[in-house]
């Protein structure tokens, strides 16, 4: 499974959303419903699944998957 995927599938468990669903423009919170506390423990998530640490002043800019997308290509 590749990245995406494997981050698709992590945002999927947050929402109600399939993941061959989701697309890069969606939101968080406005297209797949995510609170505040969803929205963390899915950050929490993805630093455990893509062992990555995330700075606190990036993640608070990401609106969209794409742009959460982006940001996590960047520790690769």
């Amino acid at each position: 499974m590749n990245q995406e995927m494997k981050f698709k599938n992590i945002v999927a468990q947050y929402s109600n959303v399939a993941p061959e669903e989701i697309t890069n423009n969606m939101r968080f919170r406005e297209d797949l419903g995510f609170s505040s506390l969803d929205f963390m423990s899915f950050l929490g998530e993805l630093e455990d699944t893509f062992d990555i640490e995330l700075e606190e002043s990036e993640v608070m800019k990401i609106v969209t998957i794409g742009e959460a997308l982006e940001l996590l290509e960047n520790f690769q």
